[in-house]
């Protein structure tokens, strides 16, 4: 039994990917942390909604009866339920997959074909989470099911991974010489305006994921990369002195427009 679960996912693009799962070990510690947060948070809510209420309530009285007290309690309830599904909501769609405790933990959700989750699949992910945490349905799921999907994750079309080096420290170390070299002249000669958000997003992705890669996965994915790029940057034919990989290397430093 592998103690790290590795799966291959495929883009749109037919480009195929390989991520490390999160593990169920992260993901409760992640959750630790995300609790513990929002326990405080609650807490604070709680205690400033008592004090506004008991400042209230007389006057509410008389203007609600005498059921103000279980309308009280009510708005309480809803309010707690609301901010408790909307801190996971909030932070995994504006921190690309991450709250607070999965960054710590270093993980993060993404869909299934490996592209960050936006609004749709964190907000369905949340409103299983209830059903998930009941009597630990969601772990049972977890440790059964070979991407390690709770409830949540199957509805929203979602897995979570180990998150992998950042794009800053990929940028400093993996490209080569030959790329930083080659790419004013590409940046002269390609349309690389034709490049969309998400054809970077490729690329970056697999620069960053090589390492994993074997040399023949490396050398076919690259290849299939840069040949699909080349028509996208309207360019007759691949540099014939420039392997695929330095390639793709070049049109991420061109799309960049790095100081170099």
């Amino acid at each position: 039994m592998h103690i790290l679960n590795r799966i291959k996912l495929r883009t749109p693009e037919s480009v195929e990917l390989e991520f490390t799962l999160a593990g169920i070990g992260n993901r409760a510690y992640a959750l630790i942390i995300d609790y513990l947060i929002l326990a405080v948070t609650l807490i604070l809510v709680l205690i400033a909604w008592t004090v506004i209420s008991a400042q209230l309530f007389d006057f509410g009285v008389k203007i609600f009866g005498g059921n103000l007290g279980l309308w009280i309690v009510a708005l309480a309830l809803l309010s707690l339920f609301i901010i408790y599904n909307s801190y996971f909501v909030f932070f995994e769609t504006l921190w690309g997959g991450k709250t607070i405790g999965k960054h710590i933990a270093k993980i993060q959700v993404v869909t299934d074909d490996g592209k960050p989750i936006g609004l749709r699949e964190a907000a369905l992910r949340a409103i299983l989470r209830p059903i998930d945490e009941f009597l630990f349905i969601g772990a049972f799921l977890i440790t059964i099911n070979q991407r390690e999907k709770r409830l949540g994750d199957l509805l929203a079309g979602t897995i979570v991974i180990q998150s992998e080096s950042n794009l800053n420290s990929a940028k400093l170390t993996t490209l080569s010489i030959t790329a930083r070299s080659f790419y004013p002249q590409l940046r002269e000669t390609a349309e690389l305006s034709n490049l969309l958000p998400d054809d970077f997003m490729v690329i970056r992705d697999y620069l960053i994921r090589r390492r994993n890669l074997s040399p023949k996965a490396k050398a076919l994915i690259s290849l299939r990369l840069a040949e699909q790029l080349q028509k996208i940057i309207c360019l007759d034919t691949l540099p014939p002195d420039i392997p695929a990989d330095v390639f793709l290397e070049a049109i991420y430093l061109t799309y960049q427009k790095p100081d170099l």
